[in-house]
């Protein structure tokens, strides 16, 4: 996750929110497939077993020795020590990892699916079998560096990470590929990090993943539990996000919430996220936004295009 501030109250309101409502009586949304929670169905975990856009062989067998790797496991229980126990922020550890990894490997399908192509992997010499192996490592060592300390911890992970991948990395390549494969993934890693610029759309498709991890509670806006500003109340505003399929574009995210105070997580964070990417005009976002009508006797439907 990226660095926010530590100090300071949390603003009053949002700003420069860019987006426009369009109420919707929610008997006329459940023909809008928006609106439409089948469609979120089995939209969030990435299944080895299904069908996908790319090569999925070399994931796979990557994936399974990164859920059994005893390193990793301990890695993940640390990294929440500094922000969760030390700083009384949001997770940081094991949840968040797999929310990111899974995130990140289906918006990866959806793009693929949609023709879009990667340059990382492809500009090191490496297979399109190796685009997938990149994003889940980085997305898996991302935040390592809060084992040292949460201000500045992407700078802190990349030495860490590397250490690891040396280790880790030698069952699966020969040296030549191990280093390239290394590069990506550090890359990827300092790059969830809205300061620094993505060069690559592996590091662009990790660090919106990071981005969507925002479901209620799980805010990447740091916030005080029991706290009453604008951060804590957008945090829980936010009930689901979806990964699909887009009408205009290969993919498109779907925010659904309580409350427009929603709108600041996606503002303050998600836009920073996904500016800069090198896949901006790839994804669309939407936000839903249900709540009662004035007379507090139905429900309102406000679709706002982000």
């Amino acid at each position: 996750m990226t660095d926010s501030p530590d100090a300071g109250p949390d603003p009053a309101e949002p700003d420069g929110v860019d987006a426009e409502a369009d109420p919707v009586d929610a008997a006329d949304a459940e023909s809008d497939g928006d609106t439409d929670p089948d469609r979120d169905a089995d939209r969030h975990e990435y299944h080895p077993d299904g069908e996908h856009g790319f090569p999925d062989d070399r994931l796979n067998e990557m994936l399974d020795r990164i859920e059994s790797d005893p390193e990793i496991t301990a890695y993940l229980e640390a990294q929440n020590v500094n922000p969760v126990d030390r700083k009384g922020y949001n997770d940081h550890g094991t949840k968040h990892v797999e929310i990111v990894r899974d995130r990140a490997l289906r918006l990866y399908d959806l793009l693929k699916a949609g023709g879009v192509e990667f340059n990382g992997a492809r500009q090191q010499g490496l297979d399109e079998a190796d685009e997938p192996v990149i994003i889940a490592l980085a997305a898996t060592l991302h935040d390592i560096g809060h084992v040292v300390h949460r201000h500045d911890h992407p700078y802190y992970s990349i030495p860490l990470a590397a250490d690891f991948l040396d280790d880790f990395l030698p069952s699966f390549y020969g040296v030549p590929d191990r280093v390239r494969i290394k590069a990506e993934v550090l890359h990827a890693i300092l790059c969830h990090h809205t300061e620094e610029q993505p060069l690559t759309r592996e590091a662009g498709v990790v660090r919106i993943a990071d981005g969507l991890d925002m479901e209620r509670g799980r805010s990447r806006v740091p916030y005080e539990e029991g706290g009453r500003g604008i951060n804590t109340v957008s945090s829980q505003a936010i009930e689901r996000v979806s990964l699909r399929e887009g009408d205009e574009t290969p993919a498109q995210v779907v925010i659904r919430m309580n409350n427009a105070a929603g709108v600041y997580q996606v503002d303050s964070l998600l836009k920073a996220k996904i500016e800069g990417s090198l896949l901006e005009d790839q994804i669309r976002t939407v936000a839903i936004n249900t709540h009662r009508d004035s007379d507090g006797n139905g429900s309102i439907v406000d679709r706002i295009e982000l």
